[in-house]
Order: structure tokens, then sequence, then C-alpha cells
């Protein structure tokens, strides 16, 4: 492990190596330097252009992932053993946990469709069908998957402007989710066999229940379909999350958990909990966004190299690296264990980048049934700030006296509120001072996982 490294900008603006945070320290000290920007921590040199520097040019290495992506930048150096053998050593000097936000966006769209739906169907007999003459663009994506290309190429784009990237390495998965549901691999003319092969959904849950409630037991009354998990909590439509219940049970259990609907009976909660299996979501995501998120990529200008997913793992795993983002992303491209490749080093604390969006365009505040409660301002400045900012706050006197530093959200009358670690003070605007604006981004620091204990070789 060892401390992440700070970007470096010449004087003309061009990325320079990462340098280490002494080396910055020293050189800001100097006044050789100033801040270019607080997070991710870049200095620009004063006397210094890229011309008249010896620039290597470092790796970027993505893992790509439906909820985070782990993004890393690394250099690799050619060495020589006692034996005269060449080998490779790769080192990491920044590591980015980025989280999106789609299933937020997913929510959010489901929230609008509701609202849509109520106003226009209330006191309405009768409303004419609409036309269906909208086309999609070649290339279409939900907004929630969209979201995680663009904020997925936002992130690299940024990175190629701070530090001089010469390729980027990418793992390249597909998921095989009819294999996944069987739990096993498939052959040939086993992917057209499935649970509901020759049958129905209804048949082939009643002959799963012996035609009676998998709640109470009950036979010779009509049954409903029920969801496991319920759809209001994410659950889905697939085979493995439905039962037949009776109407009293399905009115019981509503939109409750299943592990609080059946708390006192847990004999039957484990017997319906093994027929469930994890959701396809996230690999359907990943299916989906894989090919455009290539292609956006390669639009960067530099080398793009794509890479298994079992490749990283079995790099991994011989570096005795745990199960991260990050350490995926270290770990992607080809390592060859056979001339003793080896990845020496990773940041010791990790970037995190949370997609946080830019605040709404909706011009009111609508209630829990969608008609507006109450109307949002139309400035989004106050006073110099906008919600979203990085700013420090100096509290001369009261129980937060102090220097503070974090993201304000901004209130009309000029007394802000601001995110700190002990939690969210309220701060006057004559106050503040302000570092970075807003982004769409929020950021942290976390420490990154130790290394196993257990190391395996190639």
């Amino acid at each position: 492990m060892g401390a992440s490294r700070v970007f470096v900008l010449a004087k003309d603006g061009q990325p320079l190596m990462p340098c280490h945070p002494a080396r910055a320290r020293e050189l800001l000290g100097r006044g050789r330097a100033v801040v270019s920007r607080q997070v991710p921590f870049t200095i620009r040199l004063k006397d210094r252009t890229r011309a008249e520097s010896e620039v290597d040019g470092v790796q970027l290495r993505i893992d790509p992932g439906s909820k985070r992506t782990g993004i890393a930048l690394t250099d690799e150096k050619k060495e020589t053993d006692a034996h005269g053998a060449v080998f490779a050593v790769r080192r990491g000097l920044v590591t980015i946990e980025l989280h999106h936000r789609g299933d937020q966006i997913h929510r959010c769209m489901q929230q609008r469709a509701g609202y849509r739906h109520r106003r226009r169907s209330t006191n309405c007999g009768y409303r004419a069908r609409r036309s269906n003459n909208r086309s999609r663009t070649p290339g279409w994506l939900p907004p929630s998957l969209r979201h995680r290309v663009d904020t997925t190429l936002s992130q690299v784009t940024r990175l190629c402007r701070y530090a001089p990237v010469t390729e980027i390495h990418m793992e390249l998965v597909s998921f095989d989710t009819h294999a996944m549901s069987a739990g096993r691999p498939l052959y040939g003319p086993e992917y057209t066999q499935g649970p509901l092969a020759g049958t129905t959904t209804r048949a082939h849950l009643r002959a799963r229940w012996n035609s009676a409630c998998a709640y109470c037991g009950a036979t010779g009354v009509p049954l409903n379909i029920e969801h496991v998990r319920a759809r209001s909590r994410g659950g889905s439509s697939r085979v493995s999350n439905l039962v037949v219940s009776c109407i009293p049970c399905n009115k019981a259990k509503g939109s409750r958990s299943i592990e609080s609907f059946l708390a006192d009976r847990p004999a039957l909660l484990a017997s319906i909990l093994t027929q469930t299996q994890a959701p396809l979501r996230d690999a359907a995501a990943m299916n989906a966004i894989q090919g455009q998120l290539s292609e956006k990529v390669a639009t960067l200008g530099r080398p793009l190299h794509l890479w298994p997913g079992h490749l990283t793992k079995a790099n991994r795993e011989a570096m005795g690296l745990d199960k991260t983002h990050t350490l995926d992303a270290l770990a992607v491209g080809k390592l060859d264990h056979e001339v003793s490749d080896v990845i020496v080093r990773f940041p010791e604390q990790v970037l995190v980048v949370k997609a946080t969006g830019r605040g709404s365009y909706a011009r009111t505040t609508p209630d829990r049934f969608g008609f507006p409660r109450l109307r949002r301002t139309r400035a989004k400045m106050h006073f110099g700030y906008v919600t979203g900012d990085l700013v420090r706050a100096t509290m001369p006197s009261g129980r937060w006296v102090g220097t503070w530093t974090g993201r304000i959200s901004v209130r009309a009358r000029g007394q802000h509120s601001l995110t700190t670690p002990r939690g969210r003070i309220n701060v006057s605007h004559w106050n503040l001072r302000l570092l970075q604006r807003g982004d769409g981004y929020g950021y942290r620091l976390r420490p990154e996982s130790t290394p196993s204990t257990s190391r395996k070789t190639g």
C-alpha cells in the first residue's frame, strides 16, 4: 500500500506525471505551484511546460459495474531480476470508486409515470388512444442505463485531462442470464428449456405448491399469483420470485417483506427462500451498456484494450488482493505470471465519487398523490452559491466554532446548510469561502481493503 498520487498540470495546462503528496506540498510551499482543483487534488506548476518535462505516461484501467465502477491509474516499468529475466512491475497511482445513481433514476421515472397516470386518468371517462408514432434513435438506452455510460465516460475524460494517459484497459464481460438462472452451465439445446417450457406460469406454480396456498396451505380456494419480494421493493416477475397464495394471505402480506410476514414461521420462511434467486437486473444492465461504453471510451483518442473478466479474477487472486471494484480495476489487463509480472503497490485511500445530479428541473414540489404542494424557486444560486458547491466555513463563535469543509445546500435567506463529518450545520453565507463549484458529484475518501493473508502465486 502507498499514498495516492497528486495530479500535476504544466504551466500551459497539459498533464504531467502525478507526484507524491510530499512533493506537492514542497512545490506549493516554495511557490512553484498553485492549487488548480480541490477534488481530485490537482496542482499546476508555474515555471515548467510539458515540453520541458519528462513524461512517461500512465495507463487507465476500468472495471465497469452496475452500481459501482472501479477506475485505477497505473504505471508499468520493466525490471530485471538476479537471473537476468525481465518482468513487468505495475504500480497503482490513483484509484476511484464511482457510485452510479441508476436505481434512483429508475425510481424517479416510475414515480413520474405514476403521477402522470393519476392526473390523466382521474375524472376521465374516456381518453383517446395516443398515436404510436414515436421512434427511438439507434442505440437508445433508458435514462437509468444511459446514466451509467455517461458518468463513466465523464470520469474517464476528466482523468485524461489531469494525467498523461497513453492507453486504456477495460474489462469486457457478458453475463449468461439463462445459465445464472439454472445455476449451472448450459449446453446446446438446454438453452431452449426453462422452468416454463411446455407450460404456463400459473400451471407451473400450482404444480410446484400442490394447488395450495404457499403461506397457509389452504386448498380448494381461489389462488392468486404472489410476488415473494414485492415489486414496490424491487422484486421482479421471474418465476423464482412467484408463489401462489389465497386472497386473505395475499392481502395480509401486501408489500411487506417475506421475512417480516413469516417471522413467526421460520421453517416455512426457509422453504420459500430456497426457491428465490438473486435478481438478474444488474447482469442485464451490464449486458446492455457494455457495447456502448466501449464505443464511447474508444472515441477519446487513446488505444483501448478489452480484457475478459476471468483474466481480472486470475490476476487478483494471484496477487492476493481482496474483491473490490478498485482492486479489480488495478488487476485489469495482462500479467504474465510465468515471468513473475507483479503488482507491487496500490493506494491506501480510495476517492469515492458519488453521482448526485445537479438538482431537479421540477417547478413544484408534489404531495404523495402527485398534486403540486408548493412552488420551487426558479433561481438556483443564492448569494453566490449553488447546492453542491465545495466550501470552507469559518465559524467565529458558538457550538460549531472552527473551520469546516464540505458541500452545501443553499437557502434563499442566505443561511445555508453545510454537510460536515459531524453532521449538518447552518452557516451564514458571510462565513463561507468557495473552494470548488459543484459538478454533480459528491466526494469522500475511504481506506482500501487490506491484502489477503493467503497470497496465491501464479
